[in-house]
């Protein structure tokens, strides 16, 4: 029984509405706004995201955890060389990452120097050298001509390289650096054949040739002390950094047992946090600029339900007393504010998405930036969310006046 008298408290505030078509689109206006500003703001910082993450993870080393082997220890103050440092190669590194969850690009290298044959006038020349193996896009991010290592090449140790923009105009003799490609080098005295050149930088260039990780021991110099190696394991996302160091330290738990010191994992850890937390400080801080829109729709939904009461107020006495108790009065008016807000919440999720998505196809055509305006369910949620409370809580004065009204007097009212 009290169910069916809520319903019909509910049925008599909708057909209120519907009796009052202006009165009800101009009402809803503020919180289509509102809403809309909300869910534009929310869907661009979104996007925003995306792209910032896909920036980072792309052109800096947040999501990376380096790796590097530790050959020395220290005691009473004396630098003591390991004998149980753990050595770094292809096969071990393969073993590291395979299967790893939320690992992306993984590459090992391994840096020194090398002696050229055939320098200007017969005099030797010399080079940086790196050794590299790679998996999963941690290789050159582009060729400038020729092309990259494949993957049997690096598995095979095959005597191929890439030159840098300035070895190889040297290389073709003050030809192109494309003519570089398909040429013969000296490197220590082994021939290895050029099949690409990596691009110009923009601030000059050191002579330096890339080769596979398993050529390092016949390419490069011998050192004066240890070669260190470096292992960078880039993570998939900025999130996935912590559980893919755990995951790692695990996998080095079970198969060296005790790593801590001879191995050094690092991690741009504070960097990370300060990225996400630019990120959520953006959001929040535009999500509340955009709210006070919200609370003016709210400010406008309590307008219109207060000239309701007011013109309504003999209609309510009238059904007080017949029967009708304050919580029907309360539900009636709280019915109405709710289903104002509803409506503009879900005009405004359509205006505030359209809004979004044009403001950043204008932005792509403008700066070339790659972003897109993003629909997370979590930002539809919050949006319809904020509309539904803000009319509950801009409605609830009106309704409990209405409530509270003597049928009395009410009724006496003119």
């Amino acid at each position: 029984m009290l169910r069916a008298q809520r319903f019909a408290s509910i049925l008599v505030g909708l057909d209120t509405l519907a009796a009052n078509p202006l009165r009800t689109a101009l009402s809803t206006l503020g919180i289509v706004m509102g809403s809309a500003s909300l869910v534009a703001v929310l869907s661009l910082g979104d996007g925003l995201e995306r792209f910032a993450r896909s920036q980072i993870e792309r052109t800096t080393d947040l999501n990376a955890l380096a790796l590097t082997p530790e050959f020395f220890r220290t005691v009473d103050g004396q630098r003591l060389a390991r004998a149980d440092t753990i050595h770094l190669d292809a096969a071990v590194v393969r073993e590291l990452v395979e299967g790893l969850e939320g690992a992306g690009a993984t590459t090992l290298t391994l840096s020194g120097a090398a002696e050229l044959a055939g320098g200007p006038g017969g005099a030797p020349r010399a080079a940086q050298v790196r050794a590299v193996w790679y998996r999963g896009g941690g290789g050159p991010d582009s060729i400038a001509a020729g092309r990259g290592f494949a993957a049997e090449e690096l598995e095979a140790a095959a005597p191929l390289a890439l030159v840098s923009d300035t070895l190889a105009r040297s290389i073709a003799e003050a030809g192109p650096a494309a003519a570089a490609v398909g040429r013969s080098l000296q490197i220590n005295g082994h021939p290895v054949t050029v099949i690409g050149v990596l691009p110009a930088r923009e601030l000059g260039d050191q002579p330096m040739i890339v080769v596979p990780y398993g050529a390092a021991g016949t390419l490069l110099q011998a050192p004066l002390g240890p070669r260190i190696p470096s292992l960078i394991v880039a993570a998939t996302s900025l999130e996935g950094v912590a559980p893919l160091r755990a995951e790692l330290e695990a996998r080095l738990a079970r198969r060296y047992g005790e790593w801590k010191g001879r191995i050094h994992i690092a991690s741009n850890s504070s960097r990370l946090e300060q990225a996400r937390q630019g990120m959520l400080v953006f959001k929040l801080v535009m999500g509340a600029i955009t709210g006070v829109s919200l609370l003016v729709g709210g400010v406008g939904i309590m307008n219109v339900l207060l000239a309701a009461v007011a013109e309504r107020t003999r209609e309510i006495g009238i059904r007080k007393a017949v029967g009708a108790r304050r919580r029907d009065i309360l539900t009636q008016f709280l019915a109405e504010s709710v289903a104002i807000a509803s409506a503009g919440s879900v005009i405004g999720l359509v205006l505030g998405v359209s809004g979004a998505f044009a403001a950043t196809a204008v932005i792509r055509a403008r700066t070339q930036a790659t972003i897109y305006a993003g629909l997370a369910w979590t930002s539809v949620a919050v949006a319809g969310l904020a509309a539904v409370m803000v009319g509950l809580a801009f409605g609830c004065y009106p309704a409990l006046r209405a409530a509270r009204l003597s049928p009395i007097e009410a009724i006496r009212h003119e």
